[in-house]
């Protein structure tokens, strides 16, 4: 990719020798690629979004003294012995037992958009487990045709009642421009979404069960495969693993959105009321009402292409009827216009790309080699998502010099460089 036409990037930064050579984000200054799935160690985790600043250091994927990602050890762990299936099943069938209602009411409640993940993972729930799962979404910034008609298709075809919260699209539009702008982040109103959303749901309606898909160690957070809860029983303090974010403690003046703080949106004129869609609800009220967060994929055996075969089924689910930009699949996260943005950015933040991330899964699943991944990420890895890019563009009121400008900025010396006039990555897997 050629320069950006900002005159703001420091190239002097980029050119120092390499043990001077500045490195953003608190990422590993070596660079390492997993010796199983390619995967880097810049590779970020999971974080809380409310202290997401520009300065904000990240946790990274951990490798074992092999040269081993944690995701491949983890995943590795579903093919031995050590987890008898089975008796995962079992436990599955008594927590089902234990929380089922007979009285017409929801007893567990599934968030998703109608993908094969939460497709299958609701599908499974209802028709085979016997529950009676409430479905929720927190709205895509702006829907595909292919992710509108999935969600439409998982709903009619598939079976399930639903409620589609979209948030006030002025209010979004402005965090996803800041998000883009300060932190060069632009799905992050979409994950706090995600991740507030389904609480507030259970808390409000009373519904005493959630359930979330995969676990999170399946992509290398640092969790144990004998967890199965979402975050820790009384949801004040992390647990391993990634759990639900909080203001921590923080005045929610100084708590960050898009980062900027709250407070400051408020003296500017956004009333508080438009940004509470996305903070977090009090701890107290899951804690006092007993809620309990449950990941499927500790009792299921997890394997994403699996789901995308049930999803496609029993729930009508389609995949994009073109490749999706910046890898070579058509069935991974459909359904927001902005997504393609999401992916590229974090190639320009870690590079580290949607080619690499899902090459890696497959190879964890036994689904292609080392080496094919490697081909398919020379092929596509950071590539352009410019299907989309006229109304990203326009969403977040920027011209594409300004975003490519801004994407500079955010670019960290000790992965980049330039050669003959365009950004490359230093390293790449081989």
């Amino acid at each position: 990719m050629k320069i950006g036409p900002s005159a703001a990037v420091d190239l002097a930064r980029f050119a120092r020798p390499e043990p001077e050579l500045e490195v953003l984000y608190g990422l590993p200054r070596k660079v390492m690629f997993c010796r199983k799935c390619n995967m880097s160690n810049q590779q970020p985790m999971s974080s809380n979004e409310y202290a997401h600043g520009a300065g904000s250091t990240k946790t990274t994927m951990a490798f074992d003294a092999g040269g081993v990602c944690h995701a491949c050890n983890f995943n590795a762990l579903k093919e031995t012995g050590e987890i008898d299936w089975a008796e995962r099943e079992r436990e599955l069938i008594e927590l089902c037992a234990r929380y089922r209602k007979d009285d017409g009411s929801y007893d567990c409640i599934v968030g998703g958009s109608g993908g094969k993940d939460s497709a299958m993972q609701s599908h499974l729930l209802k028709y085979k487990y016997g529950m009676n799962p409430l479905t929720v979404t927190w709205s895509p910034h702006l829907y595909t045709d292919i992710g509108w008609k999935n969600f439409q298709n998982w709903l009619h075809k598939g079976g399930f009642d639903n409620y589609l919260y979209t948030p006030n699209g002025r209010i979004h539009r402005l965090l996803t421009r800041n998000a883009t702008i300060n932190l060069l982040h632009p799905f992050q109103p979409f994950i706090l979404g995600q991740k507030t959303f389904v609480a507030k749901m259970a808390a409000r309606l009373n519904i005493p069960l959630i359930f979330y898909g995969e676990m999170p160690g399946e992509y290398g957070e640092q969790i144990s495969h004998k967890t199965s809860s979402y975050a820790s029983r009384d949801q004040k303090v992390e647990s391993e693993g990634f759990s639900l974010d909080y203001l921590g403690g923080k005045d929610l003046r100084d708590a960050l959105l898009g980062g900027k703080k709250i407070g400051e949106y408020v003296d500017e004129g956004v009333p508080l009321v438009d940004l509470m869609s996305y903070l977090p609800m009090d701890p107290e009220v899951l804690y006092r009402k007993g809620i309990e967060f449950k990941y499927l994929g500790y009792y299921k055996k997890w394997v994403p292409q699996e789901a995308y075969y049930y999803a496609v089924e029993h729930t009508g689910f389609e995949a994009n009827p073109v490749r999706t930009e910046g890898t070579y699949s058509k069935y991974n996260s459909l359904d927001d216009k902005v997504d393609g943005f999401f992916y590229f950015t974090r190639w320009i933040k870690f590079g580290v790309g949607r080619a690499m991330m899902d090459s890696a899964q497959e190879i964890r699943n036994h689904h292609i080699t080392k080496e094919e991944g490697i081909a398919l990420m020379n092929r596509y890895e950071g590539e352009y998502p410019a299907r989309y890019e006229r109304e990203f563009l326009e969403y977040v009121g920027m011209t594409q010099d300004e975003f490519l400008a801004t994407c500079d900025r955010f670019r960290s010396p000790h992965l980049w460089h330039v050669v003959d006039g365009e950004w490359r990555l230093r390293y790449r897997p081989d």
